[in-house]
């Protein structure tokens, strides 16, 4: 059994490297927030009406025929390392992996496109997950599944505010929108503050891998809007992904092309460094090989080295996380465990060839 069977994914959506603007743009997720009416909020309801939310939203998305296989997760069945892959995987939040609180998530197979979490913030939290700028793909996706839903479920909506949400900034049309964004080229450029800067004055929210909460490691940054309401999912999507995401897109690639021509021996260098490290390396810290999968992810997409896919070094940033790196080798870690398997892992995907 190889890593990727290991693992437990063939061919996760937004691992394939594919589809638009992949170079810069990872992934693109679009998620509504959802309350079922007649339940109080999360915060208001006992533990028994978590649990009857919990069974009608399984009961009610398996019955809806939204993928073509949906696996459902109960996740206080799952041991801690379970729940982690989850989040690494961007299945769940961190949020929704703590605790003992009634609570699952529905998972659409085989791509992992989508995934509904059930009792996270909201009752539930739909996403849909595409690789590379796809957001209106994911729009619609997500609009057909919500209509799928609405046919089954009664959420919960006001003639004034529309969608009910626990969060204020959520209320309206629920809607968050956010993509992955890969930036070495800003970041090394000393411009990735201006991006932050820019962000803050439209009211963006700019966080790291793992979303809210979680630090920038690797040169990865997820940006999302932040309030819904008075604003319809069409203005939305149009203003985010015309003038926000296409600007910084061409921002990145300025960066990279100064990169490649102005600073050419460093750039190489650079490159060839981190694929030296990470092909002989016996010790590897999850953030430092993050950060020099990211310089080869940056050297590839400029042409430096065609040995190595952006798919391969896609699936070794989830390889390496903490969680999928236990799955791999099918048992806990210690820390000092985890940095010789890991090591090992990435020596063996990026060995050199004769």
């Amino acid at each position: 059994m190889d890593a990727d069977e290991a693992a437990g994914f063939a061919r996760v959506e937004w691992l394939s490297g594919e589809g638009p603007s992949s170079d810069v743009v990872v992934s693109s997720r679009v998620r509504l927030a959802r309350n079922i009416a007649g339940f109080p909020f999360l915060t208001r309801a006992s533990r028994e009406e978590k649990l009857q939310l919990l069974d009608l939203s399984h009961r009610h998305i398996e019955a809806s025929g939204l993928a073509p296989e949906v696996q459902w997760q109960d996740l206080n069945a799952l041991s801690r390392v379970e729940r982690q892959v989850l989040v690494e995987r961007h299945l769940i939040s961190k949020q929704h992996a703590k605790g003992s609180e009634p609570r699952g998530v529905a998972i659409g197979l085989p791509r992992e496109r989508l995934s509904i979490m059930v009792n996270e913030e909201d009752h539930l939290r739909i996403q849909v997950l595409r690789s590379g700028l796809a957001l209106r793909d994911a729009y619609e996706q997500i609009d057909r599944i919500d209509d799928r839903l609405e046919e089954r479920l009664d959420f919960a909506m006001s003639d004034r505010f529309g969608y009910l949400t626990a969060c204020p900034t959520n209320v309206g049309t629920g809607i968050r929108v956010s993509v992955m964004l890969h930036l070495p080229g800003l970041k090394l450029t000393g411009e990735i503050d201006k991006v932050r800067r820019a962000a803050k004055a439209m009211s963006l929210a700019v966080r790291g891998f793992y979303g809210e909460g979680s630090e920038s490691i690797g040169d990865f940054f997820q940006i999302s809007n932040q309030t819904t309401l008075g604003r319809s999912e069409e203005d939305l999507l149009h203003e985010f992904e015309t003038r926000v995401i296409s600007k910084v897109i061409e921002y990145e690639r300025s960066a990279r092309r100064e990169l490649a021509t102005k600073r050419t021996r460093t750039f190489e260098d650079r490159f060839h460094r981190s694929l030296g490290l990470l092909r002989y390396a016996r010790l590897l810290k999850a953030e430092e090989c993050l950060e020099q999968l990211s310089y080869l992810r940056l050297g590839v997409s400029c042409g430096l080295d065609a040995e190595v896919s952006q798919e391969v070094l896609q699936r070794l940033v989830l390889l390496s996380q903490p969680a999928h790196l236990q799955r791999v080798c099918g048992r806990e870690l210690s820390q000092a465990e985890r940095r010789v398997e890991r090591a090992r892992l990435v020596r063996a995907a990026l060995a050199a060839r004769d």
